[in-house]
């Protein structure tokens, strides 16, 4: 892989400020809650050329993708419609409205409506299922919000009590079920005293969110614009919290939400998916797979995902949100091949890295990869050492090390994403991506 060279130039550093100080801004960009104003944020700012920016969206198209948005610090980066679509179309969350219902669950409680502890036939009655009382009254509502009821999922959609069948004892099972989920929905309606669409839109409109809930069969599903999903992406991203507006104050639940909610099926948390995991289940089959759902994606993902590739995709450490609407070839519950493949080709978005020459005697240092995975090894040339200092995305210092002629250095445990080295006696800085 070709050497990353780095050359004295007072160029580079001024070039390399007016850079870093985009990426030090920790306090989000948050849009006006009406209209479609939305501040932008130039992709080469990152960094990313606009060949292989072509080349993503020449891939999206060929996957029959709708819409397709990269937030940074929530501005938007990337933006990209296909064919008919448009800003103003909108096309169905699918499964991925499960991570919305998720948020509407912690608003609920929060507001003292229910405790996600309590007995789920508390709020549906005796006999909402075929089993015994003893067996019903075992599951809790948490149960129906990390897919761990114990209930045969082979009539997925079915909401009806012969539908839903004993399998095994609440918590001890992991399986994706949309029947008991959906009934989620019963309970938000009973406890509230309004219907699905109602209690979502005291959320939505303080955030700026206008979608809209479609039921049929006892299932429901979310519609909006590709905007309306980056809204709640950011939202989650900042802690519920939109603009020093506090949607959502029980933090507890919300760490809960975004983390593993049981050993069974640790890349699930409370209806939303978690990458960096040791193994998953998939929806559509018990068996564990080693490794994390989206391995070339940044590890910290958490993600709302639905049939034929919706995504809501959050990573609080690049802070990156990308969201996706449209079909696929083969309908899978969450295209998690789909998700990787996406997050594969943006951590490739950088434009390869520029040589400057100094009008002063040349003094290089290289290393090498770029990208990187596991190492970073520096070739010092006419120089014995020389301290280096890494910062992530945000500025902030990572780590320092002296570094000698033909040093290696361990970078295995960084989380993927972009980050900043500057050698210390060369006044010099550079970027690089770990994956």
């Amino acid at each position: 892989m070709k050497m990353a060279t780095i050359k004295i130039n007072i160029i580079t550093l001024i070039l390399f400020i007016g850079f870093g100080q985009t990426f030090a801004q920790n306090t989000p960009y948050f849009p006006p809650v009406s209209g479609n104003s939305w501040d932008t944020l130039p992709p080469d700012s990152l960094n990313w050329c606009q060949p292989k920016i072509d080349s993503l969206y020449t891939f999206l198209d060929s996957i029959d993708t709708k819409s397709f948005i990269v937030l940074k610090d929530g501005k938007i980066v990337l933006e990209k419609y296909f064919n008919t679509y448009t800003i103003d179309s909108t096309f169905s969350w699918y499964s991925a409205a499960k991570s919305f219902r998720a948020v509407l669950v912690g608003k609920a409680q929060e507001e003292g409506f229910f405790d996600i502890n309590d007995t789920t036939s508390n709020y549906l009655g005796s006999g909402w299922s075929s089993l015994s009382q003893a067996q019903e009254d075992s599951i809790l509502i948490k149960h129906q919000i990390s897919m761990t009821t114990g209930l045969d999922e082979t009539n997925f959609l079915c909401v009806v009590p012969s539908c839903l069948n004993y399998v095994a004892p609440a918590g001890s099972r992991w399986a994706y079920h949309n029947g008991p989920y959906s009934l989620t929905k019963n309970i938000l309606e009973t406890t509230t005293g309004m219907t699905n669409n109602a209690y979502s839109n005291l959320l939505e409109n303080q955030i700026g969110m206008n979608g809209f809930w479609l039921s049929f069969l006892g299932n429901s599903s979310y519609y909006s614009t590709g905007r309306d999903m980056a809204r709640f992406g950011l939202l989650v991203s900042n802690n519920c919290i939109w603009n020093n507006d506090t949607i959502i104050k029980d933090t507890a639940y919300l760490n809960q939400m975004l983390t593993s909610s049981q050993s069974l099926n640790p890349a699930y948390g409370y209806l939303w998916w978690l990458n960096g995991q040791s193994h998953y289940i998939s929806p559509s089959s018990p068996i564990i797979i080693p490794g994390s759902i989206s391995p070339d994606a940044p590890s910290d993902i958490y993600v709302a995902a639905g049939s034929y590739g919706q995504f809501i995709s959050i990573s609080n450490s690049t802070g990156l949100i990308m969201v996706r609407q449209g079909l696929s070839d083969t309908g899978n519950y969450t295209e998690f091949g789909m998700h990787n493949e996406i997050w594969k080709k943006i951590m490739k978005l950088s434009c390869p890295p520029l040589s400057v020459t100094s009008n002063n005697k040349e003094q290089s240092i290289k290393f090498y990869p770029n990208p990187a995975n596991n190492l970073l090894h520096f070739d010092m040339k006419n120089r014995s050492k020389t301290d280096i200092t890494i910062y992530d995305s945000y500025g902030r210092i990572i780590l320092t090390r002296t570094i000698e002629n033909q040093t290696q250095l361990d970078i295995s445990y960084l989380t993927p994403g972009m980050y900043f080295i500057k050698i210390a006696d060369l006044a010099t800085m550079t970027r690089f991506i770990k994956y």
